[in-house]
């Protein structure tokens, strides 16, 4: 397979931050590809284990891994410097905990030039710390699809679609100018809403070649339910983010998108430790008004469940003690 009459290279970026137990795991798995000309490029984001030294010891084993070490600064970061350095025609990326088939690449890159692509993606499945496989967050088709990118907005605005970066291939011109943002969790979902609207067609593969490692301690995969992690308040700063891009780009969408924001927002809210709740916590306030002032669209709109309108409006009305009897409800069902 060639682009301008050259064999087609493809560079696939691996951030990594203290995960020496599982990055021999991932990076074997890209060396192990089927589509041989491709560049490995592990940035090592101020790890404290060994991480950054297993990098380097697997960089003596293959000329095609290249190591890039740096003050820690978050996965944006670490993949922003990887897009920086990478020379391929083609980009990929590879969380350091997870690891993929040695198809993935090579099918990907068939659809990709068979189509004249910028964005193909694979499909992933979940393993849990005991190995056993999850339920599939996102339901891969029967067959090879092409989607047009509104219709990719709308999967993605009800919550099917997948946002990660780490099941696509991305042509390298759509990076040129754009870089994931630094110092916001929820970083693909950002990203993806501002280049979907420079692709006309992506095409979505049935083979879930991307196996994600889910464990604890990583973002909201957290056991303390006193903890709040960034990326709650981040999706809901995106979901503002999106409603901007819909009503410029895809105005058919606009009740698709404003169901993604109240979701978005019941999230929040069902996940904020009631300590927060209060005054002094101006986004918590923000979110809380919010659900009050659209109390119309949570009740007529055709995207939300019953009960989903039910917590909405409870939310929106009486925040503090609605919480407080979910928790006992959470706790009775846990104890039953």
């Amino acid at each position: 397979m060639e682009e301008t009459g050259r064999p087609v290279k493809i560079s696939v970026i691996v951030p990594v931050y203290n995960t020496v137990d599982y990055l021999e795991r991932c990076v074997d798995s890209i060396r192990r590809q089927t589509w041989r000309n491709l560049e490995i490029i592990i940035v090592d984001d101020g790890s404290t284990d060994n991480s950054g030294a297993l990098a380097e010891k697997m960089a003596l084993m293959d000329k095609r891994v290249r190591v890039f070490h740096k003050e820690n600064g978050g996965s944006s970061s670490a993949r922003n410097l990887g897009i920086s350095q990478a020379k391929g025609d083609y980009i990929g990326f590879v969380d350091s905990d997870d690891y993929i088939e040695p198809e993935m690449y090579e099918r990907l890159l068939a659809a990709a030039l068979s189509e004249n692509l910028l964005m193909v993606q694979t499909s992933r499945d979940e393993i849990d710390e005991q190995g056993n496989r999850m339920e599939d967050v996102c339901v891969p088709p029967e067959q090879a699809e092409l989607w047009e990118c509104e219709q990719f907005m709308r999967e993605l605005l009800l919550h099917r679609g997948d946002c990660s970066f780490c099941t696509k291939l991305v042509h390298a011109s759509l990076l040129k100018e754009e870089r994931f943002p630094e110092g916001e969790l929820n970083e693909d979902f950002n990203l993806l809403i501002r280049l979907l609207p420079k692709i006309p067609v992506l095409a979505i593969l049935p083979e879930q070649d991307y196996h994600v490692f889910y464990r604890y301690g990583s973002n909201t995969r957290t056991r303390n339910e006193e903890e709040f992690p960034q990326v709650f308040t981040d999706i809901v700063k995106n979901a503002d983010r999106v409603f901007k891009v819909v009503e410029r780009q895809y105005p058919k969408l606009m009740p698709e998108a404003m169901r993604f924001g109240l979701f978005q927002r019941l999230d929040y809210m069902l996940h904020i430790p009631i300590s927060q709740m209060n005054r002094r916590n101006a986004f918590y306030i923000q979110v809380r008004d919010y659900l009050r002032k659209h109390r119309r669209e949570i009740s007529t709109s055709p995207y939300l469940t019953k009960k989903n309108k039910q917590y909405l409006l409870l939310l929106g009305r009486t925040p503090v003690l609605s919480r407080r009897v979910h928790r006992i409800i959470k706790k009775f069902k846990g104890n039953a």
